[in-house]
């Protein structure tokens, strides 16, 4: 039997050779230089352009972008085809494609102003194409808003003392943000303080769990309300009830001042995620030192063959599934939006970047090392309940780990690994739907009409991400919903890397455009097969030329389908379309010259 601590080593190597080696080589190739001033100090407003200090850009980031997709997409694909695959695709894949999406994504940003990747590809080919890849970006962040409610309304019902430990650590984030940024007062005493008392939350959700409605939870849960009044979703009134709740508290978070929550939460969250990532990999290594590691050994197969086995409720093709499903555990667009949207609007230093945006996307990646090591060593699936139901394997997984390792007892091991994946998912929820707010704000740049003003109102522009998250989530399956979301998400990463290119080949045409060109196009390639693949084949094949699924589908679940293969068809007309522009601008690039002085604006040549 494989060990789980032969995953972790493999891991800890190659991705130790990315960032000594392949970063360092990056870094000097983007010029790297804290001699020039960054967008957070030249813009600074008090609201978006906020110079950080690294350890806490690095928090908010991290925890931003470390979210529960990296949790989620390797458990599923873990469950689904084998540990093999999810593994070797993380290991390789994450310093090679999703490390360097990240530092350029960042890298370009900040040498546009901190402006947004739509803004950075409306310089060289214009309004169209930054229209076009901002409504890609927009219906992105709606499949974001909507799986990550499900996981996070998912984990709450299988932990109703995470949901207890949540509300303490937001509401510790809101203190902690007055502490910081109104009465100025010291940031280490308070740091180990406020950090303490969110560790300490995890004993108050041991003892005081919450859930909204009745069901099976551990002993003294309270229960707030007498039934549901939603339909159940994935089987579970409490599951549709918590969806409702997580989306209105991404809809406040997002239009709040990044200083009230933003910054104090996600750095409180990067302490989670330290202790949560580090002390499972620790307690791996501990356990296996001690020999009570023998317990810890992979208990899922190797290989489950190409279209899955026999843990999961459909049939998925590990080629192109496994890498839309895998998401951002390995490269993910949604990193360029936090790379571009929030990250570099607060960069102190530009040498920050190589740490926050490559060393970041390395944590993740260990974070996805550890959700596979979770899920490997418990490998239980609820009866009936499929791979949605399987996601809380993670707070098991992960309790029991520490229980071998550090001898923690499981009752309190769990729930805070729980708090783990909810603190995660919450950060990425509400970034995401602030992230959609600068994206709607592009599209409609200088308000000239009623129409506009209103479209551009933080609050209207937040609430139209919401309305048809909570649409999709509350009509759909997990199995067409997750694969939807990476498709759209692998595919805007596809594009960022694109614009990467576009970047460099206008900066300097001695630029080597194969770090970024390489994946951008082997991604690009895998990304609309999938989304073609959902589109055609899982829904349209399956359902609408199904006369067994029409005779029993309901009007939601047809308009759910219908809605994806829409929603599939646009993007791959998008991305294609951006593709062609793009590269029809780098080869004008190379044939006329660079077109932007030291890396940074447009010239006027």
């Amino acid at each position: 039997m494989v060990q789980a601590i032969t995953l972790v080593v493999l891991t800890l190597v190659t991705f130790s050779i990315g960032y000594l080696g392949y970063s360092r080589y990056l870094s000097q190739f983007v010029e790297l230089d804290d001699s020039r001033e960054t967008p957070a100090h030249k813009y600074e407003d008090g609201q978006e352009y906020v110079p950080a200090k690294k350890p806490v850009l690095l928090g908010h980031h991290y925890s931003s972008i470390a979210g529960g997709a990296p949790i989620v997409g390797p458990i599923t694909a873990t469950v689904v085809w084998g540990w093999v695959p999810a593994f070797l695709w993380v290991a390789i894949g994450n310093p090679l494609f999703g490390a360097v999406h990240d530092f350029m994504s960042l890298s370009a940003s900040m040498r546009h102003e901190g402006k947004s990747i739509g803004y950075i590809i409306g310089e060289y080919v214009g309004d169209r194409g930054k229209n076009m890849i901002l409504w890609f970006a927009f219906l992105t962040i709606i499949l974001v808003a909507a799986v990550f409610a499900l996981v996070i309304a998912v984990v709450f019902n299988a932990y109703p003392q995470a949901a207890t430990a949540s509300l303490v650590y937001i509401a510790l984030a809101l203190v902690f943000g007055v502490y910081l940024y109104q009465l100025n007062l010291p940031f280490l005493p308070g740091t180990v303080a406020f950090v303490t008392m969110v560790f300490a939350g995890v004993w108050v959700g041991a003892q005081f769990p919450i859930a909204l409605v009745p069901g099976d939870y551990p002993a003294g849960t309270m229960v707030l309300f007498a039934e549901g009044f939603l339909p159940p979703v994935l089987g579970s009134a409490n599951i549709a009830m918590w969806i409702p709740v997580v989306l209105i508290y991404g809809f406040v978070a997002s239009v709040l001042p990044v200083w009230v929550l933003l910054q104090p939460r996600d750095f409180l969250t990067s302490s989670l995620l330290y202790a949560g990532v580090g002390g499972t990999l620790l307690a791996v290594i501990v356990g296996t030192l001690t020999g009570a590691g023998q317990q810890l050994t992979v208990n899922v197969p190797a290989y489950a063959g190409f279209w899955g086995g026999a843990l999961v409720d459909t049939r998925l093709p590990l080629f192109p599934i496994l890498f839309v499903t895998i998401a951002c555990g390995t490269i993910s667009g949604f990193h360029s939006l936090v790379s571009s949207g929030t990250t570099a609007k607060q960069l102190d230093k530009e040498t920050d970047a190589r740490t926050i945006g490559y060393g970041g996307m390395l944590g993740e990646g260990l974070l996805a090392t550890v959700a596979i090591v979770t899920v490997a060593v418990y490998a239980q699936v609820p009866a009936g309940g499929g791979i949605g139901l399987a996601l809380p394997n993670f707070a098991t997984g992960g309790g029991l780990i520490l229980n071998i390792g550090f001898g923690i007892p499981e009752s309190l091991a769990a729930p805070f690994m729980g708090l783990v994946l909810v603190s995660f998912l919450l950060t990425s929820t509400d970034t995401a739907i602030r992230l959609g707010r600068y994206m709607l704000e592009e599209i409609v740049g200088t308000p000239e009409t009623q129409v506009q003003e209103v479209a551009a109102n933080r609050y209207v522009n937040a609430g139209l991400q919401v309305a048809p998250a909570y649409v999709l989530v509350a009509s759909g399956r997990w199995a067409d919903l997750w694969p939807l979301f990476g498709g759209a998400n692998q595919t805007l990463a596809a594009l960022a890397l694109l614009v990467a290119t576009i970047w460099l080949a206008n900066w300097d045409d001695s630029k080597q455009l194969i770090s970024t060109g390489a994946p951008m196009a082997l991604m690009l390639a895998v990304t609309t097969t999938a989304l073609l693949y959902l589109a055609f084949y899982q829904n349209l094949y399956q359902k609408f030329l199904n006369d067994a699924w029409m005779a029993e589908a309901t009007t939601v679940a047809m308009a759910s389908s219908a809605v994806q293969i829409v929603i599939a068809l646009v993007l791959v007309g998008l991305a294609l379309s951006l593709a062609y522009m793009g590269i029809s601008n780098v080869r004008k690039a190379r044939s006329t010259g660079p077109a932007v002085a030291d890396g940074g604006e447009p010239s006027d040549d």
